[in-house]
C-alpha cells in the first residue's frame, strides 16, 4: 500500500499519538482525531487533525468524509480512543456504564461501519481495534471495562471473517500495562462506593488510586509493533503487546482448556446421543 492514510482516534496522547508519529515516519498520511484536537502534537502537509467524540455518530460521519476529501481514502483505521473505569458492577451509575460502552464498543462499531463502504469499494483496508489484556479476563473493579473489550474482541473476530474476501484485514491489539496516561488522567474512578465491595473492587480502587511505578510497556515500541503489523502480508488476528499481556493470555488460555477438559463429560452429555459425530450444518 503506497502512502497509506491512517485514521487514528485518541491521537492526543498515548498509543494514538505514538502510532501517528510512527506512521508519519514511515511515509504514511495521518488523520489524527481527538475530543480536543488542540492537544494533538503533530502537524504537516501529511496530517489532518479533527475533533471527534466517538460517541457522536454524526461527528464520525463528518470526520470520515473530511478524511476522504483531503486524502482520497481511509486505508488504516485505528480504533484507539478509550479510558478506564474502576467500579464494581453494582456501584457504577447508568451514565458511567453508557459512556464506557459508548466509547469502547459502540464508538468502535460506528467507526468501522463508517469506513467500510470506502474500503469495500477499493477492495483493500486494515482495521485495527484496540482491546486490552482485559479482553481476555475480567477483574474485580474492572468488569465493565472488560465487558466492553470482550465485545470488541467478538466483533473483530466475526468482522474479520466477513471482510477477508473483500481484501480487508482486521486485527485486535491487546496491550498490557504501558507508560501512557491510561493509568493516570485517562482512568476514572466510579462516583459511588459501596462498603460490601471493599474487599474486591474497593481493594483494586485503593491500589489504582496510588502512583504505580511499574509500567513496563514502552508506547513508542508498541506503536512500532502496530505499524509492523500493518505492513505484514498475513498479520495475526491478535497482537499481544508486552510480556505482561503475553503471560496473562497464555495463563488464561491454559486455564480455559483445563476447565473444559475437567468438565468434558458434563458438557458432552448435553447433546442428543444421535448427534455424536455429526458435523455442524
Amino acid at each position: 500500500m503506497e502512502a497509506p492514510v491512517w485514521f487514528i482516534t485518541g491521537a492526543a496522547s498515548g498509543f494514538g499519538h505514538e502510532i501517528a508519529v510512527e506512521a508519519l515516519r514511515r511515509g504514511g498520511r495521518v488523520v489524527a482525531t481527538a475530543r480536543d484536537p488542540s492537544k494533538i502534537a503533530i502537524s504537516g502537509e501529511n496530517v489532518l487533525t479533527l475533533p471527534l467524540d466517538v460517541r457522536d455518530r454524526d461527528a464520525i460521519a463528518a470526520a470520515v468524509r473530511a478524511a476522504e476529501a483531503r486524502f482520497g481514502s481511509v486505508d488504516v483505521l485505528v480504533n484507539n480512543a478509550g479510558y478506564g473505569l474502576i467500579a464494581a458492577v453494582e456501584e457504577a451509575t447508568q451514565d458511567e456504564i453508557d459512556a464506557l460502552i459508548g466509547t469502547h464498543f459502540t464508538g468502535t462499531l460506528d467507526l468501522i461501519r463508517a469506513v467500510l463502504p470506502g474500503m469495500r469499494s477499493r477492495r483493500r483496508g486494515y482495521i485495527l481495534n484496540f482491546s486490552s489484556i482485559a479482553g481476555f479476563t475480567g477483574g474485580a473493579g474492572t468488569a465493565l471495562y472488560a465487558a466492553a473489550k470482550h465485545g470488541v474482541e467478538g466483533l473483530s473476530e466475526g468482522l474479520a471473517k466477513e471482510v477477508a474476501p473483500l481484501g480487508i484485514k482486521v486485527s485486535i491489539v491487546e496491550p498490557g500495562p504501558f507508560q501512557t496516561q491510561f493509568f493516570t488522567s485517562s482512568r476514572k474512578m466510579g462516583e459511588r462506593r459501596m462498603p460490601d465491595y471493599d474487599a474486591t473492587a474497593g481493594a483494586y480502587r485503593d491500589r489504582a488510586s496510588k502512583p504505580d511505578p511499574w509500567l513496563p510497556g514502552d508506547p513508542a515500541r508498541g506503536a512500532a509493533a502496530v505499524c509492523d503489523l500493518v505492513e505484514m502480508a498475513e498479520p495475526p488476528m491478535r497482537l499481544l503487546l508486552g510480556k505482561f499481556a503475553h503471560d496473562i493470555a497464555l495463563a488464561s488460555y491454559s486455564a480455559r482448556i483445563a476447565e473444559a477438559e475437567r468438565f468434558r463429560d458434563l458438557t458432552l452429555g448435553a447433546d442428543k446421543p444421535e448427534a455424536e459425530g455429526r458435523p455442524w450444518p
